[in-house]
């Protein structure tokens, strides 16, 4: 099998991921479920399929030892994101299939509320979830959307560029790390003097990325990025917990000023196997939530959430109940998806609950 075959295949059996790996079989994840194909080839062919979307600066640099991460174009249709690595001494290589076209917000099935988050003149707008959620994909149709619709300068800082926006009503400048910028922070810092409107940072790693990004939104521009978070509390805490100690109050402070909103999302298997579905969570900066960042009361977050429904928030356990409700997942699955299943257990118990109507 060769590299075009199998892409081929992963494609039209719609596969998100692909691995190649020295050594042992083929494998690709399918809705979410790994599976190990029957095809085995040999090094010397895995190798060359590894090697056919690396240029020949990149074939020494993973020859000495580095890893590396990509994005490339194959057929001129599909774009994919690769990370290459070594492991017990061979080579492997993790493939994500990005989509073709960048998708519409009702073809992923967003909340009408990120619509508005997306529109916003200023602060931080954060995308979280775990891998594998969707998270690059809501964020292209976010940066998609301002683009047909709003005559701003997105910059984007992305490690590594994995959709490709054309000039349409924005201008939109992508820089790779390590490529254009040093760093996602040191990007940051100079896309403050590039008369940016929007500034899309592909992950806050560390404080220095955080602190960044938050002065950006401070300072008067729309920050978007993403967190590997799987509700708007952990995100929060995340956010303070990652500063230094003597910093987290600033932190705190500065956070709950500039916060516009937080999308947390799962894509979860459907109730027929043939599928996924995306479930979120949506929490927007109202005046009641900024305050409860602000005394630390990040506990009380899902309740305030929860009594947001006209400012268009949901918990992560309501969007569950509603999917439960029409039939596209399980139980279990949304059990499995919960952080607070006795919550959920209860909500499944009573579905008709009003707490849990829209």
């Amino acid at each position: 099998m060769t590299f075009e075959e199998l892409m081929d295949y992963a494609i039209e059996n719609e596969c998100s991921d692909v691995h190649i790996t020295e050594g042992t079989n083929l494998a690709v994840r399918r809705y979410g479920i790994l599976h190990i194909l029957d095809e085995r080839p040999t090094v010397e062919e895995s190798k060359s399929m590894i090697y056919t979307i690396l240029t020949p600066h990149e074939i020494e640099r993973v020859e000495s030892g580095e890893d590396l991460d990509i994005g490339v174009m194959i057929d001129n249709e599909v774009r994919i994101r690769a990370n290459i690595y070594h492991q017990r001494n061979n080579l492997a290589a993790s493939i994500r299939i990005l989509m073709s076209k960048i998708p519409e917000f009702d073809d992923l099935g967003l909340p009408e509320a990120i619509k508005s988050l997306a529109t916003a003149q200023n602060g931080l707008l954060l995308v979280t979830g775990p891998t594998g959620s969707g998270k690059t994909t809501t964020m292209a149709a976010v940066v998609d959307y301002i683009n047909k619709n709003e005559p701003k300068h997105v910059i984007t800082i992305e490690d590594p560029i994995e959709y490709i926006y054309p000039h349409d009503r924005a201008m939109i400048h992508q820089r790779q790390v390590y490529i254009d910028t040093p760093s996602f922070a040191e990007a940051l810092h100079s896309s403050l003097r590039e008369d940016p409107d929007i500034i899309l940072v592909g992950e806050m790693r560390d404080y220095e990325t955080i602190s960044a990004a938050i002065t950006a939104a401070e300072t008067g521009h729309l920050v978007l990025s993403t967190l590997h978070t799987q509700s708007a509390a952990q995100t929060i805490d995340r956010i303070i917990d990652a500063s230094p100690v003597e910093q987290q109050s600033t932190i705190r402070s500065q956070f709950a000023n500039c916060i516009r909103g937080v999308i947390s999302q799962q894509l979860l298997p459907t109730i027929d196997g043939n599928g996924r579905v995306l479930t979120t969570e949506v929490m927007v900066g109202t005046n009641a939530i900024t305050n409860l960042i602000r005394e630390d009361k990040i506990q009380m977050i899902p309740g305030a959430i929860q009594s947001g429904h006209k400012e268009g928030m949901h918990t992560l356990n309501e969007d569950l109940v509603r999917l439960f409700r029409d039939g596209l997942i399980s139980k279990r699955t949304a059990l499995l998806a919960s952080y607070d299943q006795q919550d959920l257990e209860r909500a499944l118990g009573n579905s008709t609950s009003s707490s849990y109507t829209f």
